[in-house]
């Protein structure tokens, strides 16, 4: 977050203050080429005053104790279904104002879903992601995409990933269903055109890939080559209506 800065008061300008009669009328022949320059500087400096405007207004919400909006429940993603995660299993931000998200992060749970979302709802957990699959393709949202998700033992990572979750376990191929690739991949997709992500593994990446860690997800069974292509085709697709959201977790 950025500091508040400090207001100062205008100082009047010095000078002989007796008033308009000591000032001097402009010559008549004002020439072509000052009125040119003198209409650039207006123009310049009109576009100055609206760039300082947006960028005022950007940087609003990184004064501290200040948000952007929010409404309970609210989702970044049209296919899923809101359950909230602890809060002490996430951390507050403003993304991307306060930090740029450029990964996507791949988790397998190593368990159920069921299990998934009520670990993530407990406090003492620590650590949660933005988003579930399950087997059968339903989607949960459990983070904010504006909020840092405790989801890869990274500081850095946490901080510029969105990090998604696929119900199973990593030495049971079986898990890694043909529901979830695809709904998982329009989710990743959708991801990646929200927030410029370019849809390459460089930037969508396995927990394993995460310098650090101690994971080993999304284990070796995971079809990178298949995903991949699952994604890039979402990416490619013309837009149609709007994912379903997903049953009721």
């Amino acid at each position: 977050m950025g500091n508040n800065g400090s207001t100062r008061g205008a100082r009047k300008p010095s000078g002989n203050s007796s008033g308009s009669s000591s000032r001097k009328k402009p010559a008549d022949g004002v020439s072509r080429r000052a009125l040119l320059i003198g209409g650039g500087t207006v123009a310049a400096a009109g576009t100055a005053a609206v760039l300082a405007r947006d960028e005022l207004k950007r940087l609003w919400w990184q004064v501290p104790g200040v948000e952007k909006p929010r409404k309970p429940g609210e989702l970044d993603y049209p296919g899923a279904t809101w359950v909230a995660a602890s809060e002490a299993n996430w951390r507050r931000a403003d993304r991307p104002d306060d930090f740029p998200v450029d990964r996507v992060i791949i988790h397998v749970t190593q368990g159920s879903f069921a299990s998934a979302v009520k670990v993530f709802q407990d406090p003492a957990h620590q650590a949660a992601t933005h988003y579930i699959v399950g087997q059968d393709g339903r989607v949960v949202q459990m983070i904010r995409e504006l909020d840092v998700a405790y989801q890869a033992g990274n500081r850095a990572y946490n901080e510029r990933a969105v990090g998604i979750e696929h119900e199973g376990f990593v030495d049971r191929p079986k898990d890694l269903t043909k529901a979830m690739y695809a709904s998982s991949a329009r989710l990743t997709a959708s991801i990646c055109a929200r927030h410029g992500i370019p849809v390459d593994r460089e930037h969508i990446i396995g927990h394993v890939e995460v310098p650090g860690t101690d994971h080993t997800d999304p284990g070796p069974h995971w079809d990178w080559d298949r995903y991949m292509e699952l994604v890039r085709r979402a990416a490619t697709a013309p837009p149609g209506p709007s994912p379903t959201p997903s049953a009721k977790a």
